[in-house]
């Protein structure tokens, strides 16, 4: 299976590569706003996970966070970019966390944002996405909202993933309804969509060491956690688990984000990550950011 990859043309020669995992429901188009911003930075490129954007169902049929993470080493072995500074949101964090605990060779940092990390209880407005992945409830959403179009599909992601959903600029509105409408005429659009999300609640039953807490223990690389105040679907509480599981880590808290802070605030995060990287001096945040470091 050959999955899709959006580059962004390097700004010079000589770049560290970085590469960027959407969240469930997402596509690689999420990154656009932070690739842009750290062309001049690193080599940037983004992935589209196994079903979703432009990437085939897998071909095993496995949408589990561990299929996602082999789909990510897959994608960075066959380029012979390694190491790479790997990013990842939501679903995309947890696999990401997998890659980095399990082939720490290939990653020289990490980026998490909002990953989908185990918490228990989850939020009540993270219940009806986790709820997608039980047996049966994908066919019932889709015949109670087969009414509902996909511009409307769209308007309502976005706002549950945003903070402050009058950040969503017309354009952003466009694209994401042009691509809600594209890929609800998929055959595999609701397969992919309710077994990811079943993936998820089957990486939060898992104990031991294939727990993903666990896992995060595990990961040598400098870790940079950043975290929306705002965020309807990962509580801003399991921030300071991770802080603390994460060895190497910095956690960054951002007031007014939600879900999907690189969305909603690129220059935030894009200063964030610049600020945290190893190779690089220590300096101040984005002009005009507001963000809040815990360490």
């Amino acid at each position: 299976m050959i999955l899709a990859v959006r580059r962004r043309a390097a700004g010079r020669d000589g770049l560290e590569p970085a590469l960027f995992v959407h969240g469930l429901g997402g596509s690689s188009r999420n990154w656009s706003s932070l690739m842009a911003l750290l062309a001049d930075e690193v080599e940037c490129e983004a992935v589209d996970l196994p079903g979703f954007g432009a990437s085939p169902p897998p071909d095993d049929g496995d949408y589990s966070v561990y299929g996602h993470a082999r789909a990510v080493v897959r994608v960075i072995e066959s380029s012979g970019r390694g190491p790479v500074h790997l990013f990842g949101n939501s679903l995309g964090g947890a696999a990401v966390t997998r890659v980095a605990a399990l082939r720490p060779d290939l990653v020289r940092t990490l980026t998490l944002i909002s990953p989908a990390l185990p918490e228990l209880p989850p939020q009540r407005t993270a219940i009806p996405t986790g709820m997608l992945g039980l047996p049966g409830v994908a066919p019932l959403v889709r015949r109670l909202t087969r009414d509902v179009s996909p511009a409307q599909r769209a308007r309502e992601v976005l706002r549950l993933c945003y903070g402050n959903p009058e950040l969503i600029t017309p354009e952003e509105h466009a694209a994401a309804e042009a691509e809600a409408e594209r890929r609800q005429a998929l055959p595999y659009f609701w397969d992919s969509l309710s077994r990811s999300a079943r993936g998820i609640v089957n990486a939060y039953t898992l104990g031991g060491q294939q727990s993903l807490w666990r896992q995060a223990e595990r990961v040598l690389a400098p870790t940079l956690l950043l975290y929306g105040a705002r965020d309807r679907l990962v509580a801003l509480k399991s921030a300071k688990r991770a802080k603390r599981a994460f060895g190497c880590s910095r956690l960054v808290v951002l007031p007014e984000a939600g879900h999907v802070a690189m969305m909603e605030y690129p220059a935030v995060v894009a200063g964030a990550f610049l600020d945290f990287r190893p190779d690089r001096p220590v300096g101040p945040a984005a002009a005009g950011t507001t963000a809040a470091t815990e360490g």
